[in-house]
């Protein structure tokens, strides 16, 4: 048995262990590293670490760790209640506001896992404060990011137009940027319709937090009024039963009401302490206000000036700490380190299996098969099933120079077999091992991240089989290009 089989089937050993045992997948895919590196592939430890992905422990370690401390000092909540201002209260469009911010921030140049890094921790406080499912609104995030992924101004249209002119292969940047909007705003709807969108229209009244203390002002008052009407009609009994019975009978009976009075107004003086506490998260305080710079410097930081996002996150946590050290006592604790021990041990067999070769052994295989059509379906899967665990652009940057011989037969359009290649490698992105899911997973408050896990997992594998099929009949089969 070769070296390259014998670890794609200790890949699916990991796996079959780690759903029925519940062992993190991320353990023992460090114990599969160490075993198939050691014994198999004869690697020593500083080979086998070579795959360990430091940049993305950075960014989820820095990502969660400043919208941790953006949550336990309520900007989270008030960026929540800003985006219901922004829609006037209808929560059914929220999902699809922020389908539209990560694709924007995607299509003028941001990388995809910094444009959903920056999206995803807004989008799912909102999705649990509104009891809207994680996986619809983590799911919106992701396919916006793909969805703008490819313009001509993007990090990946610019790769993978460079990967085409390199190898001297027919292009075409508007057909392979649109060809990614419309798979992945296509999946947005059906998503957006399965996991609950349409429910959320009986929402469109939900009002502002703000407008509650309002509310408790006037039920308040409404208290107060009953309590004062009943004490008056308390006083005029007493009154008159105070005028037939004894004097000592009529104070008692003043000492009652007397109680009775000021029991009321502790309650309505701690409603209203209530209400205000309540107001309190949709103002701005010296720590949100920073927080909120802190956010914005981040995006600029990406985009203009294209600083790595984990250790910009890091160092605008560190400075937020040292200013507000109460808000951020919990915060490091509040870091999503299971999900990192799991994304970056299964990242680390990845890249065991990328220096063994079995992934340029796989992709050869199936170039040879001599079949075009057969040839450009199998290379769509693969790429899907490989992007699900590592880098989308490293798998474009291998599949597309691996589908060269038989596209320069002429037999399959170049342009077709190009945008469906792109599109199969990034529109699984929402699978909890890539970088975008990792991500949305971290960013998740309050879930059972377990079960999210096994959620995201399910869909990213409907994914993995379902698009590859449906792009390979829609571009590649027609002959586009």
């Amino acid at each position: 048995m070769s070296a390259e089989l014998i670890s794609i089937l200790v890949l699916v050993v990991v796996f079959v262990i780690a759903t029925t045992r519940s062992i993190n997948m991320g353990a023992l895919a460090f114990a599969a590293a160490y075993g198939v590196g050691e014994l198999v592939a004869d690697f020593d430890a500083d080979k086998i670490f070579a795959g360990f992905p430091g940049d993305l422990f950075v960014v989820l370690v820095g990502v969660t760790y400043l919208f941790a401390i953006a949550r336990a000092n309520g900007t989270t909540d008030w960026l929540v209640h800003a985006s219901i201002r922004l829609v006037r209260g209808r929560v059914v469009l929220i999902p699809w506001v922020m389908f539209v911010l990560t694709g924007a921030l995607t299509a003028i140049g941001a990388v995809s896992p910094a444009a959903v890094a920056i999206v995803a921790p807004i989008a799912l406080s909102f999705a649990a404060r509104y009891q809207i499912s994680p996986l619809l609104m983590g799911a919106m995030v992701v396919h916006g990011a793909q969805g703008g992924g490819f313009s001509p101004i993007s990090i990946y249209g610019t790769i993978v137009n460079g990967i085409v002119e390199r190898e001297k292969l027919p292009g075409n940047e508007i057909a392979l940027f649109l060809a990614s909007l419309i798979v992945n705003l296509v999946i947005a709807g059906v998503v957006f319709v399965l996991f609950g969108g349409l429910k959320l229209r009986n929402d469109e009244s939900v009002t502002e937090t703000v407008s509650v203390p309002a509310s408790s002002s006037v039920s308040s008052s409404a208290s107060s009024a009953v309590s004062s009407a009943g004490s008056a009609s308390s006083s005029a009994g007493a009154g008159a039963e105070a005028k037939s019975a004894p004097e000592g009978r009529g104070a008692d009976l003043e000492k009652d009401r007397e109680k009775d009075l000021e029991q009321d107004r502790e309650k309505d003086r701690e409603k209203g302490r209530s209400a205000e506490a309540e107001d309190d998260t949709t103002r701005l305080n010296p720590a949100r206000t920073a927080t909120l710079a802190a956010l914005v410097a981040l995006v600029v930081a990406v985009l203009a000036f294209d600083l790595d996002a984990g250790l910009t996150s890091i160092t605008l946590a560190v400075l937020l700490s040292t200013c507000w050290p109460a808000d951020s006592r919990n915060a490091v604790t509040q870091i999503a380190w299971p999900t990192v021990l799991l994304i970056c041990g299964v990242l680390t067999y990845v890249g065991v299996l990328d220096e063994m070769g079995t992934i340029d052994w796989a992709g050869e295989g199936v170039s040879d098969i001599g079949v075009p059509l057969l040839s450009a379906v199998l290379l769509c899967y693969i790429g899907a099933l490989v992007s699900a665990f590592a880098s989308s652009v490293g798998i474009m940057g291998a599949l597309i120079p691996l589908a060269v011989p038989f596209l320069a037969q002429g037999e399959i359009g170049a342009v077709g077999m190009v945008a469906a290649l792109a599109v199969s490698a990034t529109v699984v992105d929402v699978s909890p091992f890539s970088t975008n899911g990792a991500l949305v997973l971290a960013a998740a408050p309050g879930v059972d991240r377990e079960r999210f896990f096994r959620q995201l997992m399910m869909y990213g594998g409907i994914v993995v089989a379902v698009v590859p099929a449906v792009v390979w009949l829609a571009l590649v089969v027609p002959g586009w290009g």
